[in-house]
């Protein structure tokens, strides 16, 4: 907030509190103006406060003029005017506070997502090891070109899209794919930038670099998307423009019909955008209010107004319905053998692995610590082979067992969707431990809320046909799109949108990022990663889906206050200005109602504030209490 913003706030504020407790003698502004009798009743102090902390409307409002547009700020000119004209100044000055306050809050993250996209180049390294002959030697990425071989280390980010020609490794490129399981890389697999290398070191052949790269094209939808955003009109803007045409047109006939200044005066002053002006403003500061204190920070009222106009929600999978951490989720032990013993030999051989799979395992294990094999081999792509004492262990795919001799490995049918560790000794088939990431616990009470309030649900991840499905078919949802890239999320995104549908977006990794600014309002989990938080228009804090079900719930009341202060204002405006123009009303009464209904609507506004708010809709239950409970996916 600029110095200047502050000042004015302040000095509104001041000069509002002195107002209402009358802090200094109610003549004392007449005695100033004693020479100009016509406004001697006018109150000078609240006067000069509404002109300079109202400067930035004024100042709006005369662009609107030189425009020929009616906007919120130019019918905010007319109430504030008229307002001191009447002598309402406390009225007058607490409409220029609220106009003040939402204006400041909408600007407060402008170029947020500009440093986003900053941050997100920089996620790159900027020296890469290139591979020259025997002697590898450091280069800037800049000088890299297609066809060199770059060496990634064990924790780097991988610098380049190419394929892998030398070592193995696991890659966690989530950020790019969603996939939620670290991937194996092996001699011949393809790599993306900006993906992590856990584990292995590998040399990478270049294929694309920079902007060229998955990672780079993620990056240009970004900018692209922020700098191609058309901002909408305001509900105010539009509301309170209709409002004015009616009361000039209103008071021109009037005056046409009557030749009566004083009925047309009347007509003026009983009609008025105030209620609406005003209210709708405090109406988005009581929604966000709310919503922040359900855990989502609304990033503007603007995308409070969109997300009560949406009709279809797409949910990305990964680290947005499920948890994103891989667990052991059934333990399938053969005919005679425990499942302690299982885990037993599966946690002795991934002591010494940095597979994700391994960590599950010893997660499971529990605390005891298994026995340290005395032998330990790790085979890409099939699993772990070691010795504990005089027996082998073998811990991997079906294949690795097959090719050691392993008999009696019964089939598992139906669980495509799960990572299947089969485990041996001694020759021995031990059983197998079924391994995925879970279900978020809200989740399926979440999507139900959202089908029982008539949302369309979509579907769209980069994960397997098979995990999908059984994600989709353990919630409820029946629109399902799977491997997909960022680039396809953007284009399903796109498409949903130039078909009509409002469209609501979760996500909650980089992948999503460009989906995100595509949609008509885009929704980030908390901890997801930073440039999908600022591509997004609302932030769930914590990775509760039931905050946005809370947070859509306090849109669409903030929408029906707004839109029924505009028909109630609507309503006493028409009833006001025919009572005014047959002269029935006196400038004075017609200035008392213009006041009243203004009060009405302004509480009514004020309802969605935080401190006075009931909870809207169904409420979350105590944790513990009617959550779902995690599940396989």
């Amino acid at each position: 907030m600029a110095t200047s913003d502050r000042i004015r706030i302040a000095a509104v504020a001041l000069v509002a509190a002195g107002t209402w407790f009358h802090l200094w003698p109610q003549d004392l502004t007449a005695r100033w103006l004693s020479a100009w009798p016509q406004i001697a009743h006018l109150d000078a102090i609240a006067a000069a406060a509404t002109l300079v902390g109202g400067y930035p409307i004024f100042k709006e409002a005369l662009g609107a003029l030189s425009r020929r547009r009616m906007t919120m700020e130019l019918s905010m000119t007319l109430a504030l005017v008229a307002a001191l004209a009447i002598g309402q100044a406390f009225t007058a000055l607490v409409i220029t506070l609220f106009v003040l306050i939402a204006e400041v809050l909408e600007d407060l993250t402008v170029d947020r997502g500009r440093r986003a996209i900053r941050d997100l180049v920089d996620l790159l390294p900027r020296q890469v090891v290139v591979r020259d002959g025997e002697d590898p030697r450091s280069v800037a990425i800049a000088e890299v070109v297609p066809g060199d071989t770059v060496l990634v280390r064990p924790g780097s980010r991988i610098p380049v899209d190419g394929r892998v020609v030398q070592g193995t490794t696991f890659v966690d490129q989530s950020s790019v794919t969603g996939e939620s399981v670290p991937v194996e890389k092996i001699v011949g697999s393809a790599v993306y930038a900006g993906t992590l290398n856990q584990s292995g070191a590998i040399e990478v052949e270049v294929a694309s670099i920079g902007p060229d790269t998955a990672f780079g094209q993620i990056v240009q939808a970004v900018e692209r998307a922020e700098k191609n955003r058309a901002p909408l009109q305001k509900t105010a803007d539009r509301l309170s423009g209709y409002l004015v045409y009616f009361a000039l047109a209103a008071a021109a006939l009037t005056y046409l019909l009557t030749r009566d200044p004083r009925s047309t005066l009347s007509v003026i002053l009983v009609a008025g955008a105030c209620g609406v002006a005003a209210g709708t403003p405090l109406a988005l500061l009581g929604g966000i209010g709310q919503a922040a204190r359900r855990g989502a920070i609304v990033k503007g009222g603007l995308f409070l107004e969109q997300l009560a106009g949406v009709d279809t929600i797409v949910l990305d999978k990964t680290g947005t319905l499920t948890l994103g951490d891989l667990a052991v989720v059934e333990v399938c032990p053969a005919v005679g053998v425990s499942d302690s013993a299982l885990i037993e030999a599966a946690a002795s051989a991934e002591l010494r692995s940095e597979h994700p799979l391994g960590a599950a395992i010893l997660e499971r294990a529990g605390t005891g610590k298994p026995p340290e094999p005395d032998r330990f081999d790790y085979v890409p792509g099939r699993g772990i082979r070691c010795a504990v004492g005089d027996e082998e262990i073998l811990v991997g795919t079906r294949a690795l067992l097959d090719e050691t001799g392993v008999a009696d490995i019964p089939e598992l049918l139906g669980a495509e969707h799960l990572t299947q560790v089969l485990v041996a000794r001694g020759g021995k088939y031990l059983g197998r431990i079924l391994v995925a990431d879970t279900l978020r616990p809200e989740a399926a009470r979440a999507v139900s809320e959202l089908h029982r309030a008539g949302y369309r649900l979509v579907l769209l991840t980069g994960d397997a046909w098979s995990v999908a499905r059984h994600v989709g078919r353990d919630l409820g949802i029946s629109e399902i799109e799977a491997e997909l890239l960022p680039a396809d999320k953007e284009a399903r995104i796109q498409a949903l949108v130039a078909a009509g549908h409002k469209v609501a977006m979760i996500g909650d990794g980089l992948n999503d990022a460009p989906a995100l600014v595509q949609a008509s309002v885009g929704i980030a989990m908390g901890t997801g990663a930073d440039v999908a938080q600022e591509a997004a228009d609302i932030l769930l804090l914590g990775n509760d889906l039931l905050k946005f079900v809370e947070t859509i719930q306090i849109a669409r009341r903030t929408r029906a206050v707004i839109f029924f202060n505009f028909g109630g204002t609507l309503v006493v405006d028409a009833l006001g200005m025919a009572l005014a123009g047959f002269g029935f009303l006196n400038p004075l009464l017609a200035a008392l109602i213009h006041v009243t209904s203004e009060l009405v609507f302004i509480l009514n506004s004020a309802r969605l504030s935080p401190a006075l708010a009931r909870r809207p809709g169904a409420s979350t239950p105590p944790r513990g209490r009617g959550a779902a409970q995690p599940g396989p996916v």
